[in-house]
């Protein structure tokens, strides 16, 4: 895939095809596992679990592709409170089964740390494992800086492993790690809009997944 494929708008139609892309760029994720042990039915369960927030980020929120649906950056507008999705706890349970409790958990320890100012909030960012470390990660990532910068928006996100780097170069700044119990540190991180050029647009970034936002 390349890099200067074309962003755009996510259609309500392809709601499923997003959810199934962040289920796919997040199945390797330490993360993942934690949330659903079971590798044979991780990928399905994390789809029917992340189908459930495109849906919402659909109504209190946006959604950005590239053409060909290798990578998407999935948010939510929190210029205000804004309410859980319709049904959620068992539409939670009906997605996860069993396994519900762990993303409840998950849940609560990012509401928890989540700013009260207004912001966006980048729930997910994810690359097709296809098409990782070809520059997608780096052009979608200056794609969402570029439209928070035109409203003078902060944004704050979570991020696993190495893709916290990815976004250091896209001036967001970590904040205090977040534990999850026998799983990897998340690391909250918080943007400061700016103006003006930025050089980082010439770095080709990692391509990767943003292994958080599985709850709001």
């Amino acid at each position: 895939m390349d890099a200067t494929a074309r962003i755009r708008a996510g259609r309500w139609a392809e709601k499923d095809k997003v959810a199934a892309l962040i289920a796919d760029a997040l199945h390797p994720d330490p993360l993942a596992a934690w949330l659903v042990p079971e590798a044979t039915h991780r990928r399905r369960i994390l789809t029917e679990v992340a189908a459930i927030w495109v849906e919402h980020a659909m109504f209190y929120g946006d959604t950005y592709v590239t053409d060909d649906l290798n990578a998407a950056a999935v948010g939510f507008h929190r210029y205000r409170s804004i309410p859980p999705p319709a049904n959620y706890c068992s539409r939670l349970t009906d997605a996860a089964g069993h396994h519900a409790e762990r993303f409840e958990i998950l849940d609560g320890l990012l509401i928890a740390r989540r700013p009260t100012e207004p912001h966006y909030h980048l729930a997910f960012l994810a690359v097709a494992p296809v098409a990782q470390r070809q520059g997608i990660g780096a052009a979608m990532l200056a794609h969402h800086r570029d439209r928070l910068d035109h409203v003078d928006l902060p944004s704050w996100t979570d991020t696993t492993g190495e893709c916290q780097d990815v976004y250091t170069r896209y001036g967001y700044t970590p904040q205090e790690a977040i534990r999850v119990p026998a799983s990897p540190a998340i690391t909250p991180m918080r943007r400061t809009p700016t103006s003006g050029p930025d050089p980082l647009d010439t770095v080709s970034a990692a391509g990767g997944s943003q292994a958080s936002g599985l709850g709001i």
